[in-house]
């Protein structure tokens, strides 16, 4: 089995703008407006011939009550829960949030291993002061990237890489049917796919148009 890579954090700090780099194509809907990305969103991806599985994740709000945020809550921790590698994505230009310290409290209460990326940080050379912040964290070295202009990215997956069990198997896999299901606003199309799978793949709400990004 391919091993998995979640990309978790807080709303709105890049984590679909990264998704998409790696995947190599605009798979996960990128928006200025937190919370666009809601249920898990899967891709195949590469780093110098070793395959992996990617999952794009909402944005975690831990003390969040509404609907919707908590259900998102819930498939950010299934990624992690089947995660062999999770990216734990940030923000320099607002530095450390109450958020992202409570994202990093899951994590270490997973004993997943993790990869720090600080986000935009869009100019070569030296990272800003404020970069130097996320090391009170407690997840080791931070990795300054810029997800928008592919800075550092690189040298993420190398880390991401590092970091796959010895027996993960990264070769490539032979190509699946795919079968799509469509249809109107709230005809019940994600219940349809959780119940075929099993498991709550995709989040299910009366309100029309909860799912917005194509789910693998």
């Amino acid at each position: 089995m391919k091993p998995v890579v979640a990309i978790v954090g807080r709303p709105n700090v890049g984590k679909s703008t990264l998704f998409n780099k790696i995947a190599g194509s605009r798979i996960s809907i990128v928006e200025d407006t937190p919370g666009v990305t809601r249920d898990r969103i899967y891709s195949d991806a590469s780093w110098l011939d070793k395959h992996f599985t990617m999952i794009d994740t909402g944005g975690i709000e831990p003390a969040s009550k509404d609907e919707i945020l908590v259900q998102m809550r819930r498939q950010a921790q299934l990624a992690i829960d089947m995660a062999d590698v999770v990216v734990l994505m940030t923000n320099v230009k607002d530095g450390v949030t109450a958020n992202d310290r409570d994202v990093a409290a899951m994590l270490l209460k997973a004993k997943k291993k993790i990869v720090l990326a600080v986000n935009k940080v869009d100019a070569p050379g030296d990272p800003p002061m404020e970069f130097y912040e996320f090391y009170n964290l407690g997840l080791g070295d931070p990795i300054a990237i810029s997800s928008t202009h592919g800075m550092g990215i690189g040298d993420l997956l190398d880390e991401v890489c590092a970091k796959f069990p010895e027996n993960a198997d990264t070769s490539q896999d032979d190509d699946e049917i795919k079968v799509a299901v469509i249809g109107r606003p709230n005809a019940g199309k994600s219940s349809l796919i959780n119940k075929i799978l099993g498991e709550d793949r995709v989040i299910v709400s009366n309100i029309a148009g909860t799912t917005r990004d194509a789910i693998d």
